[in-house]
């Protein structure tokens, strides 16, 4: 390790008392051996002596508490610089972990919406399904069988291949289409059959939606639900359920599920 060079060890003020006190000593012997003589000092009363020492070491007394005052001058002023160095250190840790802490709650938010991302997927597929059952009960053979078994069959593949909301067009396509209120109402909940499905399919979607404004405040997940196929199909499902009685419009007096065993689930 490398030893400190003079000039660190010591302040210029130090080396400047040293050389004053020193020549103020050799100043003190000389007036001595000049004016009283060495021998004489020891003779010289208690009284005498004690003033004649104050008078000679008051100037240096004086002297290194200038000295010592500027000398801790000095050392609060590195104090105080080091304290400042500190909180600046401290500050830029801050400002360090609050982007940490910015970065993860990006990659925590970023992890959230891509699992809600394939979440919608797979409750988009729901939707699908649902909205299918609920246009086979209407417009397939156990409704008024407008579309055959064949054509139902090439719709469900689409469906379960690249188009999960094919089923939800073909249901806005067919409520347009009806101009009676009576009878796009009877498409919705007709049956307890129908009702059950719409109920369900209102139900998945709204949780969806729900789920959405957790982890995109901004809406932004929302609006495009709203806009899609299922999002027109489920506001006008919300209409026709304001207007079904009670028994129909409750999901939890229809259910929500189809009970296969039940051979009255067939439409």
């Amino acid at each position: 390790m490398t030893k400190p060079s003079a000039p660190e060890r010591f302040d210029w003020r130090i080396w400047l008392g040293l050389v004053l006190t020193f020549a103020w000593l050799a100043l003190g012997a000389a007036y001595i051996s000049a004016r009283i003589g060495w021998g004489q000092v020891g003779s010289l009363d208690a009284a005498t002596l004690g003033n004649f020492l104050e008078g000679a070491f008051a100037p240096l007394a004086f002297l290194w508490l200038v000295i010592g005052y500027f000398l801790q001058q000095k050392e609060l002023e590195q104090n105080t610089e080091a304290l400042r160095a500190q909180a600046v250190e401290i500050q830029r840790t801050a400002d360090q972990a609050i982007i940490q802490s910015e970065q993860m709650a990006t990659a925590e938010q970023h992890t959230r919406q891509q699992v809600y991302m394939q979440l919608a997927e797979s409750v988009r597929q729901q939707l699908g399904s649902i909205a299918g059952l609920l246009y086979m009960s209407s417009q397939g053979a156990t409704g008024d069988g407008a579309v055959s078994q064949t054509e139902m069959s090439k719709l469900f593949t689409i469906m379960s291949a690249q188009d999960p909301e094919i089923f939800s067009r073909r249901l806005l396509e067919a409520h347009f289409q009806l101009e009676q209120p009576e009878r796009q109402f009877a498409l919705f909940y007709g049956t307890p059959i129908r009702a059950r499905h719409a109920n369900h399919f209102i139900v998945a979607f709204e949780r969806l939606l729900r789920r959405s404004a957790e982890v995109d405040p901004e809406g932004m997940l929302a609006d495009a639900l709203t806009a899609s196929g299922h999002g027109l199909l489920h506001r006008i499902m919300k209409t026709h359920q304001a207007q079904a009685p009670p028994e129909l419009a409750d999901a939890a007096k229809t259910g929500t599920h189809i009970n296969l065993i039940n051979q009255g689930d067939r439409t």
